[in-house]
């Protein structure tokens, strides 16, 4: 059992003995600027900063022998810190190593503290905020600890260190957080009566037996004596079951009892429920009900509830609630499997061949990326990257192979743009944009793309504004005075290769920033593994498009009234996603084609012309 070995793991590292904690407090101490002053004493170290500009004012910690801590045979750093000042405090501990500043070879964590309160602040090595998995720290060789806040504006902030010690078993992992548990399905199977995963069962005016274990079991619901309704929900042992190797449910039931029933099916998650399906069952029949994760309303940008809301990677349970005419009686039901499940692939005919609306079409975009190299006629693999601080533009991530263009994210250091004067990365990612080089207002949008599976990934097919004329980018790109991002599929790998997310951004990134759009489409991968996504962009309405099925749509007088640029992207991370895995890397983000439509009466002249 995957869950169980997980725990007996965690227990295992937590009983490792480890070396007796090792103070640092006889550290030699060094002021960040003059806005800051310290002083030692029998209880510790006191940091006093008055205000001023500095953004992270504090005190930096150095070995007393002037070389570096040794702190190999442990698993973390911590400090015991109290706020002596009048307003709450932030206090930052970093651990720093003997690594390339380059690469920031450091681990921090951040302590909030109100006054007068005491709290310990924990760096565990190769973690850092929250205890996320971050830059891998040589224990052996710590060259500085830094213990700072952040900008002082009005009261000065006072925090005295009372403890600094190294402490913890050498290969320490943070605490396991059982909310965090994700139990994937064996096969996608959640029960059945050869294999399964452990559940647990909650009642309500029914009762359950397992026939079986309730790891490889049916499961046998009985009303209790006078209801004509009882609930049963099948919950995971821990955490969340993660099941987003589908994109349906199917769980297969059975009448056991004399009388006729009714069954209501809804898997619940974190993000929310699946609609509700009912299965009728007469006395003795069998019946496989399909509950999809995707719901019936689609997406529609004026109903703030709409789209599917449903989480499959955290599934928070099955439930059942049975019904019958009578409450006398013996009524029982008899649950046979549960499993998760993906039904074969759909597409219309019209699907890559024109638009999925009449009308006097005409392609003016396209590459099939049948040569040997990227067209750079049509697009640009240099840029700029504003959406993670790991990753760098280059060459030989973005390049045209067997007929698709590859973005690639692999494990490479190396320059932005591969310009030697710009910052350098431990991650190489792959770039596409037809900024400057094609734009269009309004038209049907359609790309085929097979999407990555490796861990932290965040790979898209958007579009944003290209106004034309000499400004920068960002001045031509702005999502204000009628312009707006469009997210036609924007995908974590996190969530399986079963789902992604469409959206709309305009009036800036700041303050008043808007955004609105559909966090889980679910969809079937063709019979190669592709997604077809789509946007048909009319006047003062967007419509979303997935393997030729309408998946959402807006109708708002805001849609962008200006032209828009083509863009895929392969960076790391997203705001719902899991650590890069160096073990998974390389992996690729494949496109097949880009084709573009404008539709004769659209496609005036003035800033809206494709060119």
């Amino acid at each position: 059992m995957r869950l169980t070995l997980c725990l007996s793991l965690a227990l295992l590292a937590a009983s490792t003995a480890s070396a007796a904690p090792r103070s640092l407090l006889d550290a030699q101490v060094a002021p960040s600027s003059a806005q800051v002053a310290h002083a030692r004493a029998a209880d510790g170290l006191t940091v006093t900063v008055q205000p001023g500009d500095e953004g992270y004012p504090g005190v930096t910690l150095t070995p007393a022998s002037g070389q570096t801590w040794d702190l190999a045979a442990y698993g973390h750093v911590a400090a015991s810190v109290r706020n002596l000042g009048a307003k709450p405090v932030t206090v930052c501990l970093r651990v720093d190593d003997n690594g390339d500043w380059k690469a920031n070879p450091w681990n921090a964590e951040n302590l909030y503290l109100q006054p007068g309160a005491t709290g310990v602040v924990k760096v565990i090595f190769g973690h850092s905020f929250g205890h996320k998995p971050a830059y891998k720290l040589n224990a052996a060789a710590v060259t500085k600890l830094l213990l700072f806040a952040g900008k002082v504006k009005d009261a000065p902030a006072v925090f005295r260190v009372e403890s600094l010690a190294a402490d913890g078993a050498a290969g320490e992992k943070p605490p396991v957080d059982p909310k965090s548990v994700r139990v994937v399905p064996p096969g996608g199977v959640l029960l059945s009566a050869k294999e399964g995963v452990a559940a647990l069962v909650e009642t309500r005016d029914a009762a359950a037996a397992w026939s079986g274990s309730a790891s490889n079991g049916t499961l046998r619901v009985t009303l209790a004596a006078g209801k004509r309704e009882g609930r049963v929900a099948l919950k995971p042992p821990a955490g969340r079951w993660n099941l987003r190797a589908g994109n349906e449910a199917r769980v297969t039931l059975r009448n056991d009892g004399p009388a006729a029933l009714t069954v209501n099916l809804t898997l619940e998650s974190n993000g929310g429920p699946t609609d509700s399906f009912t299965a009728t069952l007469a006395p003795g029949a069998r019946q496989e009900t399909v509950v999809p994760f995707l719901r019936d309303q689609l997406w529609d940008g004026e109903e703030k509830k709409s789209g599917t809301r449903f989480t499959s990677e955290t599934a928070a349970g099955v439930t059942l609630i049975l019904r019958r005419d009578a409450a006398e009686g013996e009524a029982a039901l008899v649950v046979e499997r549960v499993a998760v499940a993906t039904p074969p692939p759909q597409a219309p005919a019209w699907l890559g061949q024109r638009p999925p609306v009449e009308g006097e079409w005409r392609l003016t975009f396209r590459d099939e990326f049948d040569g040997d190299a990227v067209d750079t006629n049509k697009w640009s693999f240099y840029g700029e990257n504003y959406w993670d601080k790991v990753t760098h533009f280059s060459k030989e991530t973005t390049f045209v192979k067997d007929g698709m263009a590859h973005l690639r994210l692999m494990k490479r250091r190396g320059h932005h743009n591969d310009d030697p004067a710009r910052k350098e990365s431990d991650y190489a990612t792959g770039f596409l944009e037809s900024y400057g080089k094609f734009t269009q207002r309004y038209g049907y949008f359609e790309a085929r793309m097979k999407l990555p599976t490796a861990p932290g990934l965040w790979p898209a097919f958007w579009m944003m504004p290209e106004r034309g004329g000499d400004g920068p980018q960002w001045q031509r790109s702005d999502t204000k005075n009628g312009g707006m991002e469009f997210d036609i599929m924007e995908h974590l790998t996190r969530w399986g290769v079963n789902r992604f997310n469409i959206a709309t951004h305009w009036d800036g990134y700041g303050k008043e920033h808007k955004s609105n759009g559909s966090h889980a489409v679910y969809y079937t991968p063709d019979k190669d593994g592709f997604v077809t996504s789509g946007l048909l962009w009319t006047p003062g309405e967007l419509v979303f498009y997935c393997q030729g099925r309408e998946i959402g749509r807006w109708k708002n007088e805001r849609i962008m009234s200006v032209p828009g640029h083509i863009m895929f992207t392969l960076p790391a991370g997203g705001w719902d996603n899991d650590w890069l895995d160096d073990a998974r890397l390389p992996d690729d983000f494949l496109i097949d084609y880009v084709r573009v439509w404008q539709r004769a009466d659209l496609a005036g002249g003035g800033a809206g012309a494709p060119r």
